[in-house]
């Protein structure tokens, strides 16, 4: 199925739709309420309010003299990015929607300008990018920045009332039910289901303007969607190679937005230049290499643009699920089948998921009483149910299916507490493996909490199936994992930095352990241990060859698979222990982040999490290479295992020089064969999909109502 016939689909099934639905509204009672959903994207060139020359600058939504909605302050920065979403209820439309910006100050706050919006010039179901330009009448300065945000009005008519008479109850229910399936079709259709996929290859610079001077990043903007490339070192020439992903929404028109940015040694940000492309301009199906120019600035920027469709991506009732249809499920399988294993390379495989329901969920409205909707996120890829309203136990009885690109990516599902006009409340959440996946049973996942490491209240109900061709799969782990969106900035935790030097000394204490058994067989400490060890360094040398070394190593994948099998090692239990952290703990990281906030002393802070980022790479790496032999991933253990036996293979019958002269020219001869080449490191491509101790813990699925947890057991030992 191309993307035109896919669009056209999806237009004529909106219009029925809407077409069922005008039939029904007319018999159903008034008046609506408005729901204005407001995306605050971004401010530009705002005004100076502190002494060292910027601003801390955080927006102000009001109506009819109330404040709605206060955003989060951007810290130190004229050029402020938000990326923030609220929905509004609106009674009328004759009254204006004022935007005030202010300066974050620690005793007051200083005003940056205001603008608004007549909500009678929005028209209804459709998403408005507005660039207001910000205004003090008391001010003499005459531009004062814009704020940029979209905007979207959309009807919503109050809860229908149940009839008396028992001969009408199945008609009120039907239309009920009705009206919520036309309202969650319209809307998750629309804001949420991708029908393309825009692939960008940052390659290099050109001639930036004070490039040799200062560090230079992309940000790459599509919509909703934001990229940050790697920072690369001083050059008026940079080169990235990096792959980005977006998702298409054929509706929106969305520009692409590129801006190139610039970092000097004080971490001082500023803006070299931007340029945009119409993505519905460029041909479908095929890459388009582009040169950009830098707008109002010299240089230019190199880059591959495809656009290509997608499918795969559905939100439905359990009535129409797609894997329960015999013939459709047969010719998914097909899609997926060995001999279509080079077909599509990237088209790895199908999931498919049931949320059916939660049971005993957190109260997070003061009437005991929860909103509760789900969001499940695959990688970038992320979808949502309707809303239940006042229920503790609610059914949603959806079914979603994403195109998996990387099989090693984690399911999500996080459920929230939808509060009005304030962000939702976080209620609980799980993190499922792909190849955890138990196909077509249905399973009862206990909630953790947002740091996956305690349990928290409810139960939510899931039946997953995927399907996926492992030669594709095999192929895609040895390439780089796909970029997040641009998240926020972490934060330092006293907790999290506890941890990681726990983990980085379990590691060298393992290492030095091992330092001193040969220290102590080189000085016949034990007669015994030193003569075995003596008579097996002689035969090894003697008798080595280096076939022998992954040939070793399988030998160890076969040692610690028979332990597992056998019973004698379990997988969770130390990095279990591992996570068993006091809450005391997080009540510490609660207080220094507070103090954090009001001494502002970054430059100490980003030291501290500098520390703390290289302490987590360091522990992760040496917990996924021992996470490899230990079976804890067994797609990934028989992949490493069947690459060692090639490997043994080859050392056996081919010289090494051969080899090495084969990965010498292929290295060299790389860029001349492939000038686009992205570069990458297979092995450490490969270590990036295996769980290091602490993604283990919250993978793993905890039992419902265990009261067997290592926390509980530490409390109780105390």
């Amino acid at each position: 199925m191309d993307l035109d016939s896919s669009i056209s689909s999806q237009i004529f099934d909106d219009q029925v739709a809407l077409e069922e639905a005008n039939d029904c509204l007319s018999d159903l009672p008034s008046p609506f309420a408005y729901l204005l959903t407001i995306h605050l994207k971004e401010g530009r060139n705002l005004v100076i309010r502190d002494r060292c020359g910027t601003s801390d600058p955080y927006v102000k939504f009001k109506l009819n003299g109330k404040t709605l909605y206060k955003s989060k302050v951007v810290y130190k920065n004229l050029n402020p990015v938000w990326d923030e979403t609220v929905v509004l209820p609106v009674q009328t439309l004759n009254q204006k929607l004022w935007i005030k910006v202010y300066d974050r100050d620690l005793t007051s706050s200083d005003f940056m300008g205001s603008a608004f919006v007549a909500l009678a010039d929005l028209e209804l179901n459709r998403t408005i990018e507005q660039v207001l330009k910000l205004e003090d009448p008391n001010s003499l300065e005459d531009d004062m920045g814009v704020i940029v945000l979209n905007l979207s009005l959309a009807v919503k008519q109050e809860d229908i009332k149940r009839n008396r008479w028992s001969s009408r109850k199945k008609r009120t229910s039907s239309k009920s039910s009705f009206m919520r399936s036309v309202r969650l079709s319209d809307s998750l259709r629309k804001n949420q289901l991708w029908n393309g996929l825009v692939t960008i290859t940052l390659l290099e610079g050109k001639d930036i303007p004070g490039g040799g001077l200062a560090e230079i990043f992309i940000l790459l903007k599509l919509g909703d969607q934001r990229y940050k490339s790697k920072t690369l070192c001083k050059s008026a020439n940079p080169q990235w190679r990096e792959q980005f992903d977006f998702h298409y929404f054929s509706d929106r028109k969305d520009m692409l937005d590129i801006e190139v940015w610039r970092k000097d040694n004080k971490k001082h940000e500023e803006l070299l230049g931007t340029c945009q492309v119409d993505i519905t301009a460029l041909p479908t199906k095929q890459t388009n290499c582009l040169e950009l120019p830098l707008e109002k600035h010299p240089g230019s920027l190199l880059m591959l643009i495809a656009v290509a469709p997608c499918t795969g991506v559905s939100i439905s009732d359990l009535c129409v699920c797609p894997l329960g249809d015999p013939s459709e499920r047969q010719q998914i399988s097909q899609r997926y089948c060995i001999k279509n294993s080079f077909q599509d390379i990237k088209d790895i495989g199908f999931l498919q998921v049931k949320v059916l329901k939660a049971v005993d969920l957190l109260a997070a409205d003061f009437a005991g009483k929860s909103d509760p909707f789900c969001v499940l996120e695959l990688g970038n890829d992320s979808l949502q149910t309707h809303t239940v309203y006042k229920n503790l136990n609610p059914e949603w009885n959806k079914v979603f299916t994403f195109p998996i690109k990387d099989i090693h990516d984690v399911l999500e599902v996080t459920v929230f507490d939808e509060d009005g006009d304030k962000p939702p409340d976080f209620l609980g959440k799980v993190a499922i493996p792909l190849l955890s996946i138990r196909n077509g049973k249905q399973s009862c996942y206990t909630l953790k909490n947002k740091d996956l490491e305690r349990a928290s209240k409810g139960v939510i109900y899931l039946e997953l199936d995927v399907l996926f061709n492992p030669v594709k799969a095999s192929i895609r782990t040895f390439k780089p994992r796909e970029k997040r969106f641009t998240e926020e900035n972490r934060k330092f935790s006293k907790k999290i930095l506890s941890r990681n030097v726990d983990r980085v000394k379990k590691i060298t204490m393992a290492i030095w352990n091992t330092i001193q058994f040969l220290r102590s067989c080189f000085l016949w400490e034990s007669t015994v241990k030193s003569v075995i060890a003596f008579v097996v360094f002689v035969v090894t040398v003697w008798s080595m060859e280096l076939y022998m070394l992954p040939l070793a190593l399988l030998v160890l994948f076969a040692y610690n698979f028979s332990l597992i099998k056998t019973g004698k090692v379990n997988n969770t239990q130390d990095a279990q222990e591992l996570m068993g952290l006091d809450e005391d703990e997080d009540e510490d990281d609660k207080e220094s982040e507070k103090k954090g906030l009001i001494d502002r002393i970054h430059m100490v802070q980003e030291v501290i999490i500098a520390v703390q980022s290289i302490l987590e790479e360091i522990a992760s790496f040496g917990e996924r290479i021992k996470n490899t032999f230990n079976w804890t991933v067994p797609f990934l253990s028989v992949l490493a295992c069947m690459v060692l036996a090639a490997a043994t293979v080859i050392l056996y019958f081919i010289p090494l020089r051969y080899i090495v002269l084969i990965w010498g020219i292929n290295k060299f001869t790389k860029k001349l064969r492939n000038p686009y080449a992205i570069d990458n490191n297979e092995l450490l491509d490969f270590l990036s999909r295996v769980p290091s101790d602490v993604q283990k813990v919250q993978h793993a699925e905890l039992k419902p109502y265990s009261s067997s947890s290592p926390i509980r057991k530490k409390r109780s030992a105390l």
